[in-house]
């Protein structure tokens, strides 16, 4: 049985990426937030969308997608900031933040749909 690493090597990357915000949060929390953010999974999806479907049309409907989605992220970004400056706890910090990301990704739906 062999490996399929074109799957399991983002996986472990993201994995990494994990581990390293941990440790480095220690030291400079400041690029521990910037490694937390950074564009990690866009890649990652990418590669395993594109080692996949050699399609240039299916290619592009998922790159759309991924266009799509880092709109509510942001949107969630700002509301668990706020909420957290108001002094909110981990816990509703969190649902806050996810309602936010799925009302404007339920919103940009309808909207790409035509029905909103």
């Amino acid at each position: 049985m062999s490996i399929a690493w074109e799957r399991v090597l983002p996986v472990l990357v993201s994995i990494g990426v994990i581990i390293t915000v941990a440790i480095v949060r220690q030291y400079s929390r400041t690029f521990a937030a910037i490694a937390a953010t950074m564009p990690i999974n866009v890649p990652l999806a990418l590669w395993i969308v594109f080692s996949a479907d050699q399609n240039p049309a299916s290619r592009a409907a998922f790159s759309e997608g991924l266009l799509i989605g880092i709109l509510p992220t942001v949107l969630f970004l700002i509301v668990s900031f706020f909420v957290v400056r108001a002094g909110w706890p981990l816990v509703p910090t969190i649902v806050a933040g996810y309602v936010a990301w799925g009302a404007a990704l339920g919103i940009l739906l309808l909207l790409r749909r035509g029905t909103l």
